[in-house]
């Protein structure tokens, strides 16, 4: 998988450079908003797993909240997300110009990049960050206690090879946390109980299009299966809310752990 390139930390200061996907309060900037507000949260989205004196890898790190909340927790993270120079798995609609949707792209996640930077200076973070795609994790990043996937795997367009590429660096456990499919959860149960399968919804739609960047809508089941193959075979799901928009959304926490840790 090639050798970790470490990025070389930004110097950020100004708010116009950043774009924030969750709303946290910054050192010297106050209150930035994002389009997830998951503060007083952060222990129910991670599955609320101890991370005081673990190592962890955290993929998808976006402006950091996660992050610089688990440094708080005290755990030394190492940040992992994709740059202005990676390609996105992006789905190839017809009609869709990717080549411009790929240039606004980049424009995105430099700006998003930017805001990890500028909240990693103002909070005095100790997170490394390495960007890269989630198939081609470095070998040499080192092992690590935890993993966490924070609304990652939806927008990849292999998940299973995602979490199978991360899992060959951890110890003990992996949390996966994501958005309860918009389908009746009651239903989607009991189909899952009476069949015993492990449900996955493929989003796309080439009639309706949608946003090119979402692939799948995953039950905690279908991730619970993946997390068992890969060896994290003891199971706890959880179920939260968290602050969106102007609303809530209804989230569940997918915690594996490899069996005697």
């Amino acid at each position: 998988m090639g050798k970790a390139t470490w990025a070389e930390p930004r110097d950020i200061t100004d708010l116009n450079d950043c774009y924030f996907y969750h709303t946290m309060e910054i050192p010297g900037y106050g209150i930035v908003h994002g389009e997830w507000d998951l503060r007083g949260g952060e222990a129910d989205y991670l599955g609320k797993i101890r991370l005081e004196g673990k190592r962890v890898l955290e993929i998808g790190t976006a402006s950091g909240f996660l992050c610089f909340a688990m440094e708080r927790m005290g755990a030394d993270v190492v940040a992992y997300d994709i740059s202005d120079e990676q390609e996105l798995d992006t789905v190839p609609y017809p009609g869709l110009d990717i080549e411009q949707h790929a240039a606004e792209w980049r424009k995105h996640m430099r700006r998003l990049n930017n805001g990890f930077w500028l909240a990693h200076r103002a909070f005095e973070s100790r997170a490394r960050a390495l960007y890269g795609t989630v198939y081609e994790i470095p070998e040499d990043i080192g092992r690590f206690d935890v993993c966490t996937f924070g609304s990652v795997l939806l927008h990849v367009r292999d998940p299973f090879l995602a979490l199978q590429r991360a899992a060959s660096h951890v110890e003990e456990a992996i949390v996966v946390t994501d958005v309860v499919p918009k389908l009746r959860g009651k239903i989607i149960a009991a189909v899952e109980l009476l069949t015993d399968s492990r449900l996955v919804r493929f989003v796309p739609n080439a009639r309706k299009m949608g946003a090119p960047e979402t692939w799948w809508h995953f039950t905690p089941r279908m991730i619970s299966e993946c997390l068992q193959i890969l060896g994290f075979s003891n199971i706890a799901i959880s179920y939260h809310r968290q602050r969106c928009g102007i609303g809530t959304a209804k989230l569940y926490t997918v915690v594996g752990r490899r069996a005697g840790t």
